[in-house]
């Protein structure tokens, strides 16, 4: 692991970071946009439609368990089981996950509250979607940690990216699915999930890095 931050600090990842960062916050500005002037209202009223088509008694109670996973009840004990297994393998994500976890949580409050953007069944505050913002960072950040543990094990990387990718997608289709969000209100979820989470990485292993150097490896025991 410490391997892998080094590359990141003195490669070309911290200008990858950033721009990543850069380019996200600008698609969620323009997402922003466009949804505060109903410029998006064609498209999130057809996916509206069509989601309808596909309601049945049978999924409303998988569809109601499955968006829970974006819920505090559930994202808290995920933090909590993240943290205790990077306590040993990254201490300081270990360290900086509850507070990268909490000012998610603040941006949502913040962008919501900006956009005062009313959801599909006229309740306050639906863009950005919360869910799919915060389970972006959790998840994207569960892929950034094992694509840079280790250049070995591409089976593992893959199957981190296939299963957070999963996972966020299919939350947001349970909000769909339960007329809690408009497309848009995911997209914008997205995006500022995105450029939060790369700013953080960039600050946490770059910045971080930078100021206090890598952490020296722990001392070898043998037997």
């Amino acid at each position: 692991m410490r391997t892998a931050v080094r590359r990141v600090v003195h490669g070309r990842k911290p200008r990858y970071l950033l721009s990543g960062a850069t380019i996200s916050l600008l698609g969620y500005t323009l997402l922003a946009v466009l949804a505060a002037h109903q410029a998006l209202a064609g498209l999130d009223y057809g996916v509206r439609t069509w989601v309808a088509l596909l309601r049945y008694e049978f999924l409303n109670l998988p569809m109601r368990m499955l968006t829970e996973l974006g819920d505090s009840l559930v994202l808290v004990p995920l933090i909590a089981l993240a943290v205790a297994v990077l306590w040993r393998r990254n201490r300081r994500w270990a360290l900086a996950l509850p507070f990268l976890m909490a000012g998610a949580g603040v941006l949502q409050y913040v962008t919501k509250w900006a956009a005062n953007r009313p959801r599909p069944d006229q309740a306050p505050w639906g863009f950005p979607s919360g869910h799919v913002l915060s389970l972006a960072v959790f998840f994207g950040l569960v892929i950034w940690l094992v694509a840079t543990a280790s250049r070995r094990r591409r089976r593992w990387r893959i199957a981190a990216a296939a299963v957070s990718a999963a996972a966020v997608a299919a939350v947001g289709f349970s909000r769909l699915y339960l007329d809690k969000h408009w497309l848009s209100d995911l997209a914008g979820g997205l995006m500022a999930g995105m450029a939060y989470l790369l700013l953080a990485i960039w600050v946490v292993e770059v910045v971080i890095v930078d100021r206090r150097g890598p952490t020296p490896p722990p001392p070898h025991t043998s037997g």
